[in-house]
């Protein structure tokens, strides 16, 4: 049976940790763990279920724990964040998810936390001091239930009309484990397949389906019923986990778990992400004068 998991660091746990083609670094940094795993060969890729590239895993405390705009840990996601990116020009942030259904609303809820900027130019920007602003469009997508538009056609589409040098996009995410949900953040360079944690796969938001570089950030939100049950009670046996399927999959629906305080978990890690953002894109600007322009 397969683990569903969307964080490359626990790919890496079920793979083997001793897996040829991938490099893995630890670094403690304001009280929070930074581990990034660099997916280099087509093997490795293989082995973890996930496409070469950077994975960096950010351990926080735990996010329904209050913090402040101006925490140190927003300057540390910010500058993994901006490594990433190209150096100028316009990126798109975008917020990916069902803003009426709490675990999928973390990419909508953080959009409208981001500072879109695209639109303040020439003199307006002069005047008010605002002409170092780096320009920023920023879109909700919703999905396709909603829009009839699949996500991967809508950033495609407006990627062609505004030319972004850059796409960052935001998703709610999937964990194998309880003790992860809102303590980990994700970010990687490969793009993203929306819908991917709860088995409702689209069109790949990558490079080569994009045309520019395609930056991922997630907190895992929820966890697999099926996943969890056989990781829990240590069962690899076929029959055994048919068995278990039958009782947490009743009648073949697909089942998730999620912490009863995801509220409040969400809110938070979307303000977190969000000021991450800013801070990573407007590098001119102190975390507190960008708070004071939302």
């Amino acid at each position: 049976m397969e683990l569903r998991t969307d964080l490359a660091l626990e790919a890496r746990e079920l793979a083997g940790e001793n897996l040829h083609g991938v490099d893995y670094t630890v670094e403690k940094k304001d009280a929070i763990e930074i581990e990034k795993l660099v997916v280099k060969t087509d093997a490795a890729a293989r082995a973890l279920k996930k496409p070469r590239g950077t994975y960096i895993t950010i351990e926080l405390p735990p996010l329904t724990n209050d913090f402040k705009d101006t925490d140190d840990r927003l300057v540390s996601i910010g500058n993994e964040i901006r490594e990433l990116l190209p150096v100028n020009g316009l990126v798109l942030v975008a917020g990916l998810g069902n803003i009426d259904i709490t675990p999928d609303a973390l990419g909508p809820k953080t959009a409208s936390g981001v500072l879109a900027t695209r639109h303040i130019t020439g003199e307006i920007a002069k005047s008010t001091g605002l002409d170092k602003l780096r320009p920023v469009a920023v879109l909700s997508t919703g999905v396709t239930g909603q829009t009839g538009i699949e996500t991967g056609e809508h950033l495609l589409s407006v990627a062609k009309r505004i030319k972004p040098t850059a796409i960052i996009v935001v998703d709610a995410l999937a964990s194998r484990r309880l003790e992860r949900l809102g303590c980990t953040l994700q970010i990687s360079d490969t793009g993203i397949s929306p819908g991917a944690g709860v088995l409702n796969h689209r069109t790949k938001i990558t490079y080569e389906t994009m045309g520019v570089p395609v930056i991922a950030i997630g907190v895992p939100t929820v966890v697999d019923a099926l996943t969890l049950a056989t990781d829990l009670l240590c069962i690899s046996d076929e029959t055994d986990v048919n068995c278990v399927k039958e009782q947490v999959s009743p009648k073949g629906r697909s089942m998730v778990v999620t912490p009863k305080e995801i509220d409040l978990l969400v809110e938070r890690a979307a303000k977190l992400i969000s000021l991450a953002i800013n801070f990573a894109l407007q590098k001119d600007f102190e975390i507190s004068d960008l708070v004071a322009l939302l």
